[in-house]
């Protein structure tokens, strides 16, 4: 009898479901912060580090209320409202699960978000270019929300968030690029990027299925 756990139709189905679930996220992802980067007036008095400092910690400060504290609130909820009051008798429900989940990933991803933010925001000169840490993180928090209420439909459509993670990561590659740049000229800009693309193929190579006999 098959473990319904280990499925490996199941996996398969739900996989394709999240990658789907993954493109059509990506591509509204991208209108969004194009739309706002594009469409968004410049920023006034962000000619000083200060103030661009200044206004990322404002976003971030925003970022973590409509994402980090909601995750608090919405298991803090739930505990006070079942059996799950006492973490120790090991009451949960799917929802509660679901919370917990999204909110030990959004205290993950929160960092990577955080540093990139800031990181971005220090190579943005002006109120012009300033407007690309507004989108990124108008983005995050929308990826975010798309995020905990896939995973609340099911854990394939959780993929509807991924975007956010991505631009997340996509800033920190410019940023340390830029950085390696100021270091070094072009091999700086691109040995750092040639490094962290090189880890990902060994860790999609290492995690690739493996056919059996």
């Amino acid at each position: 009898m098959t473990d319904p756990a280990h499925d490996t139709s199941d996996f398969r189905r739900q996989r394709t479901t999240g990658i789907a679930g993954i493109a059509a996220a990506s591509l509204f992802a991208a209108a969004l912060w194009l739309g706002i980067d594009y469409s968004m007036s410049p920023l006034p008095g962000m000619d000083s580090l200060g103030a661009r400092m200044l206004l990322t910690l404002k976003c971030c400060c925003v970022a973590v209320l409509f994402c980090l504290v909601t995750g608090v609130e919405a298991v803090a909820h739930e505990r006070l409202t079942s059996p799950a009051f006492d973490p120790l008798v090991g009451f949960e429900t799917r929802r509660l699960r679901v919370n917990q989940r999204y909110l030990q990933n959004t205290v993950e991803q929160i960092i990577v978000f955080a540093a990139a933010l800031f990181g971005l925001a220090a190579y943005s000169p002006d109120g012009s270019a300033m407007r690309a840490v507004v989108a990124t993180t108008v983005l995050w928090i929308v990826a975010r929300a798309a995020f905990w209420l896939g995973y609340q439909r099911s854990a394939a459509m959780r993929g509807l968030g991924a975007p956010g993670m991505a631009v997340s990561m996509f800033v920190l590659l410019y940023v340390t690029s830029r950085f390696g740049g100021e270091i070094a000229g072009t091999v700086g800009a691109i040995v750092p990027l040639a490094v962290f693309f090189a880890i990902e193929a060994v860790l999609f190579w290492g995690t690739r299925p493996v056919k059996k006999d």
